[in-house]
């Protein structure tokens, strides 16, 4: 059972990206803060979704907690990918005033641990948890409350490396799609344009990669095959190194 007394020292951060087929994205929060007295607003931001552990929870059931709470997302793909303890990291104005105003001591030195997520935005419904959230286009966003700028920036380097390497691509897509729409998820999270005949001939050797007897429907182009990913096959083959670096 969960004592759900709130560790004040340690926190989680989870970084929610989504692919949309032309962009990648992150999931934020709005962040307002208002004058007690007046009701005048004094600041109003962005942050990641993230907050405080429990005593005797782990970090990823926090993760998965804090996640929930947020957004109303179950059962999505989580990857811890570092922490976060500059001294500095909670010292901006606004973040001490939200500190304040929350009950909590500014000058306290929080530790965070960041995760990330993907998630197939299509299929994807927010839930009203008491604050609003809502993806952005993670090339358009340049400002963050804390030191959430830092994280996001860690995330999708760590999103970058592991896309090199393992198949994780394919949670940002929905069960079936096109290689056009693969090859573009690619491009959008590596920053890169990509030769369609040297990746058709990288993704060849992607024995999980599983060609269905289906098309495209309600398109006005020529409609392309689908395909899909086989974690059973990926299993029994993830022996085989996959290097996908450009």
């Amino acid at each position: 059972m969960i004592n759900k007394q709130i560790n004040n020292t340690i926190s989680v951060d989870c970084v929610i990206f989504g692919f949309d087929f032309e962009k990648l994205n992150v999931l934020l929060v709005d962040r307002e803060l208002k004058d007690e007295e007046t009701g005048d607003k004094l600041f109003s931001d962005l942050t990641l979704t993230g907050n405080h552990i429990y005593e005797n929870e782990s970090l990823e059931d926090a993760a998965v907690r804090i996640l929930f709470d947020l957004t109303g997302l179950e059962n999505i793909y989580l990857k811890q990918f570092g922490a976060f303890c500059d001294p500095e990291r909670l010292k901006k104005p606004n973040d001490q005033a939200w500190l304040k105003a929350s009950g909590r001591d500014p000058e306290s030195r929080i530790i965070s641990v960041g995760y990330y997520s993907l998630v197939t935005t299509e299929n994807v419904t927010l839930k009203w948890k008491g604050r609003n959230v809502k993806w952005y286009p993670v090339s358009e966003v340049k400002n963050l409350a804390f030191d959430h700028m830092v994280i996001l920036e860690s995330a999708l380097k760590a999103l970058r490396r592991e896309l090199m390497y393992e198949p994780i691509g394919f949670e940002l897509l929905p069960d079936k799609f096109t290689l056009s729409q693969l090859q573009k998820l690619y491009e959008v999270v590596l920053g890169v344009e990509l030769d369609k005949r040297n990746f058709r001939k990288k993704i060849a050797r992607m024995k999980y990669l599983i060609a269905l007897d289906e098309k495209q429907k309600g398109v006005a182009h020529k409609p392309a095959r689908l395909y899909m990913f086989s974690r059973e096959v990926y299993e029994k083959t993830r022996k085989e190194v996959l290097d996908f670096n450009i």
